[in-house]
This record gives C-alpha cells, sequence and structure tokens, in this order.
C-alpha cells in the first residue's frame, strides 16, 4: 500500500473488532469473568447484526459489513463497538472521522476491554501510534486468550513494519482459535514483507482452505504470486474472487495491477474502469479514479494523471469531504513533483493542508498535515536541486519529528537526509538514512541501490535496484521509477 492509500482498504486491514462474548454486557461495567472482550448493546438483534459485520469485515468485504452495523445501530444507538465496525469499513475520511468520535463519546458506558479497542483506534485516528500500542499492549493483558486481542496488537506491529513481532500475535490468535481465518491473512502478509514466500504461500493457501467460498483468500494468493512476478497466475486468483464476488473491488486493483508491471497500461485501465461499473459507495468510485490516474503516471501522461485525480475528488466535493479533498490534493502534488514540475507541486502541497485546516478533523491530525509540509517542501527543494532549502526544511521537520518519534515520520524523515546525502553524493551516509526509511517504497530501495552505487558498492547496487525494478506490488510509487524525468535528484547519483 502507499502513503497516501485507498482509504477503504487501508482501513479494512485494520480490523480493530472486539471478540465475541458469550451474552451481553451490561453497560458501564468494568470486568468481565470472560475471557473474551465483551460486547455492550442492550439489543440481542443488533449484536447478531454486528457479529455478522465483524464476520464480514474480517473477511475484507468492507461495503456488506458496513450495511450490517448501520442496522445494528439503527437498533441501538449506543452501540459503541458498531460504531468501530462503521470506522473500520468507512470509504472515506469523513465516514472514517465521524465513526470514531462517535464511538469515543460512548466509550464511558461500555467496558474496560471496550474502551481499550475503541481509545486505541481514536489514538490511531489521532497519529499517536505510542498510545495506540499502549491501548492494544493492554488489552492482551487483560484478555491473553481473546484471539482478536491478539490480532489487533499484531496489526498494530504489522504497521509499525515490524514483522517479526507481528508474526508472534497473529501466530498466537491462530493458535487460540485455528478457525478464526483473519490471521492467517495477516500472517501470510507479514511473511512476504519478511520475504518468506514460501510459508506465505502455505499461509494464504490454508486460509482458502478454511474459507472457499469468501473471495479474499483467493484475492491474497493472488498478490503474493504478483510479488513473485506470476502475474498469469495472479490475475487467474484475482478473477476467481471475482467469480464469488463481482464486487471485490481489491482483486479488480490487483488485476489492474499485474497488467501495469506486463506493461500493458490500456488493459491496467479497463480493469481500474470496471471498479467504477461495480461501485456502492464514493470510496469505491475514487479508487477506480486514483488507479487510472496511477496507469497514466506509468505512461507518462501527467496531466491526464492529474484529470483523474480532480475527477476522484469532485465527487469528495459532493460529499463536502474536505479531508478527502486533502489527500487527493496531497497525492496531485507528488505527481507534479515527481515530474519536475517543483512549483505547481509545492502549491498543491499548501493547499493540502489548507483545505484540511477548513475540515472537522481532530487538530492532532491538522497538525501532521502541517509537520508533512515541512517534509514535501523539503522532498521539492532536493530534487529542484536547492540543498540550502531543503536542509532547512529537513533540520525542522527533525526537530518536529523528534518531539512525537512516530515511526512513520521516523521513516520520512530518514528519507529526506537519505535525498539531501545522496543529492551530496555521499554514499554511504545515504545508504544509511535510506535503510531506516520505508522499505515498503521502491523509490527507497531505489535511492538506495543509486547510493550504493556513488559509494562504490556495485554488486550491492545491483541487488537493490533489481527489487526496486521487480517490486511488484501494490505501489502508486512504482509508477514515478517506470517515468523518472531527467532533473530528479536521484540522477545526481549516476
Amino acid at each position: 500500500m502507499t502513503h497516501t492509500r485507498i482509504f477503504a482498504r487501508a482501513l479494512a486491514c485494520f480490523l480493530l473488532l472486539a471478540g465475541c462474548a458469550a451474552a451481553d454486557a451490561h453497560p458501564g461495567s468494568a470486568k468481565t469473568t470472560s475471557d473474551k472482550i465483551p460486547i455492550t448493546t442492550s439489543s440481542e438483534e443488533a449484536r447478531q447484526l454486528y457479529l455478522k459485520g465483524r464476520d464480514l469485515s474480517e473477511k475484507l468485504r468492507a461495503t456488506d459489513a458496513r450495511v450490517q452495523f448501520e442496522k445494528a445501530i439503527a437498533l441501538d444507538h449506543n452501540f459503541a463497538l458498531a460504531y468501530v465496525g462503521l470506522a473500520n469499513t468507512a470509504g472515506t475520511p469523513n465516514e472514517f472521522f465521524d465513526a470514531v468520535t462517535h464511538a469515543v463519546s460512548l466509550a464511558p458506558k461500555v467496558t474496560e476491554g471496550e474502551r481499550h479497542l475503541i481509545l486505541g483506534q481514536e489514538a490511531g485516528m489521532k497519529g499517536d501510534p505510542a498510545v495506540t500500542l499502549s491501548h492494544y499492549t493492554t488489552l492482551v493483558k487483560l484478555f491473553p486468550n481473546d484471539e482478536r486481542a491478539q490480532m489487533v496488537l499484531g496489526v498494530t506491529y504489522f504497521g509499525r513494519q515490524d514483522y517479526h513481532t507481528a508474526v508472534q500475535y497473529f501466530e498466537k490468535a491462530i493458535q487460540i482459535n485455528p478457525s478464526y481465518t483473519a490471521p492467517y491473512n495477516q500472517l501470510g502478509y507479514a511473511y512476504r514483507f519478511l520475504g518468506r514466500y514460501d510459508d506465505a504461500e502455505k499461509t494464504f493457501k490454508k486460509y482458502t482452505e478454511l474459507i472457499p467460498d469468501d473471495p479474499n483468500p483467493y484475492d491474497s494468493y493472488a498478490e503474493l504470486l504478483m510479488k513473485m512476478g506470476r502475474f498469469d497466475d495472479s490475475i487467474k486468483a484475482y478473477q476467481k474472487a471475482l467469480s464469488i464476488d463481482p464486487n471485490f473491488i481489491a482483486s479488480y486493483i490487483g488485476i489492474g495491477n499485474d497488467f501495469l508491471y506486463m506493461g500493458d497500461t490500456e488493459k491496467a485501465r479497463t480493469s481500474f474502469a470496471k471498479i467504477n461499473d461495480v461501485a456502492r459507495n464514493t470510496g469505491e468510485r475514487r479508487a477506480s479514479h486514483l488507479w487510472i490516474a496511477n496507469s497514466y503516471v506509468h505512461d507518462g501522461k501527467t496531466d491526464k494523471a492529474i484529470e483523474e485525480i480532480k475527477a476522484g475528488s469532485a465527487l469528495a466535493e459532493k460529499e463536502h469531504d474536505a479531508a478527502a479533498q486533502s489527500v487527493d490534493l496531497a497525492q496531485i502534488g507528488d505527481i507534479l513533483r515527481e515530474a519536475g514540475r517543483f512549483d505547481e507541486a509545492r502549491a498543491s502541497y499548501k493547499l493540502s493542508v489548507s483545505t484540511l485546516e477548513k475540515s472537522k478533523v481532530p487538530e492532532e491530525v491538522k497538525a501532521a498535515a502541517r509537520r508533512n509540509l515541512i517534509f514535501e517542501e523539503g522532498r521539492v527543494a532536493v530534487m529542484g536541486k536547492d540543498l540550502v532549502t531543503a536542509k532547512t526544511k529537513a533540520a525542522e521537520y527533525a526537530r518536529q519529528v523528534a518531539l512525537k518519534n512516530r515511526p512513520f515520520e521516523v521513516r520520512q524523515q530518514h528519507e529526506l537526509a537519505g535525498m539531501i546525502a545522496l543529492a551530496e553524493k555521499h554514499g554511504d551516509a545515504a545508504v544509511a538514512e535510506f535503510k531506516q526509511a520505508n522499505q515498503q517504497d521502491p523509490r527507497i530501495l531505489y535511492m538506495t541501490s543509486q547510493s550504493l552505487t556513488v559509494a562504490g558498492k556495485s554488486n550491492e547496487a545491483a541487488k537493490f535496484a533489481d527489487e526496486a525494478e521487480k517490486f511488484n506490488g501494490l505501489s502508486f510509487n512504482y509508477a514515478y521509477l517506470r517515468n523518472k524525468p531527467d532533473n530528479n535528484a536521484v540522477d545526481a547519483a549516476k
């Protein structure tokens, strides 16, 4: 997944849903004798709808799950975990922020375990991963035999790119309940990111055996096959997922990416366009425009790519979703930056922040956007060969990042420092920085290769260059490697 992400897909991957209790908890109760996280609701019918929605959400069928959560809330307006479910199946930022805010307002009325789930999600919304980790660690201590508590902590470590620790919690969840399918999916991805492809394949096949009539196991396996360069087999697996559920949007995205890696952007666009034909909400329609834009970046058609992003943004505007529009403007800034149109990129980044400032998102989210603007201005400066400005921005960004020490921002700090070192042809220093940046970004792998070349380490450079070229994952950033303009600062290493 990219930093900008497809919003619904990103949220669906973070299954912050509570465990099942033998009976309903009473509102306001602080403890439970069950070894599973309780579910506080006044309606048994609402609870059953929630459980159905939870099951669908855990199978990555977010749009279908959302319907069940909405029905549950209609029966019990104070059903806190149902709002957590709405947040996890949100298709747009507005939907996500509204649902989390409502869940937080109900947190004092539910049990301790539920509060940790809700407050952990709130911390994630506000960009405070340390607090999120604290809540979910406490949750596991309170409910060590709840597979979903183990799962949510594993997903938290997964998001921090600590895949080894994530694996431990996913395996524990499976040990507690071997028929609980969600950990198999995340475990397969963790193995994939660790380069353990054989283990990933075995895990995804087991996942398929458990729920052969659901689309996501085939979709996840297809993504592994893509990573392994088996594009035709990957497409067949995605098609199997779609034969089960023609509305499974992720598989159209996957097929399109297979075609992008095969060099057929027209077929990729055809697959991405199909999303709009079956889309059931704004988030899915926006995903179609996002990936069509990506295909145009592959073709080097910057203006067409921007047109598609703007088309998706127009959908957000109709729903008064300033947060989504802000994401779009940042994406446009990236596209312009990589095309060497630096003044326009800076303007788009600034507009992204000012747009978000007008939204109703929490102040912490706005503050993170303001910090990110410093990072983006630094990247634009180094790529425009203005190293004086780049160093000023890098120093300020490092100062602000140190106050929060958020893993994602720390990785970005190292990325910017690495770009500056590379532009100055300090190969070893650049390598040290890039190896602390986002290793799931093909651009980082490419710049590491360039840095190693500058350092005179050609064999190691070839290894990273090959990894970047054969990234074979769902990444908007890979398109930038296909059409890297002559004035990209990375070229300074050549």
